[in-house]
């Protein structure tokens, strides 16, 4: 038995192996790796950056969304199209490189998706991307 008192020889060979010290070391170093990983993505270092004549800006990204009941969001703020267009219009004088990402609801209809495309590209947003959930490949 694991951890039990022995009767017998001392020669006799230890055919037990209690992996309770182990499983609480492996528990330890997995909560200390999570709380690592959070603090490392979660943080960043503060500097003073130099700066550069031929140093390139990182374009911004606004995030749209459109929910199930076909509510536009951007950036988490509720707005109507026109209040969409308008805000998109104002990010584009301020960045020409402005880029979007759209996530909508599977459920909600096709034609509202194309609704928010049209403004953004009306508004000369050319780069955008959908947001989707990965499909686990080979089910």
């Amino acid at each position: 038995m694991a951890g039990g008192a022995r009767s017998g020889d001392d020669d006799d060979l230890i055919t037990d192996i209690n992996v309770t010290p182990l499983v609480d070391v492996v528990l330890v170093l997995l909560i200390i790796l999570m709380v690592t990983a959070t603090a490392i993505v979660s943080k960043t270092i503060p500097m003073e950056l130099p700066k550069a004549a031929t140093g390139e800006q990182t374009p911004s990204t606004l995030a749209v969304s459109i929910d199930q009941s076909g509510q536009i969001f951007l950036d988490t703020i509720p707005v109507t199209p026109e209040d969409l267009r308008v805000k998109v219009r104002i990010a584009r004088e301020a960045d020409e490189d402005l880029r979007a990402v759209i996530a909508a609801d599977g459920r909600i209809a096709h034609a509202k998706v194309v609704q928010v495309i049209d403004i953004l590209r009306q508004e000369r947003i050319t780069k955008f991307a959908i947001n989707v959930r990965p499909e686990e490949i080979g089910r």
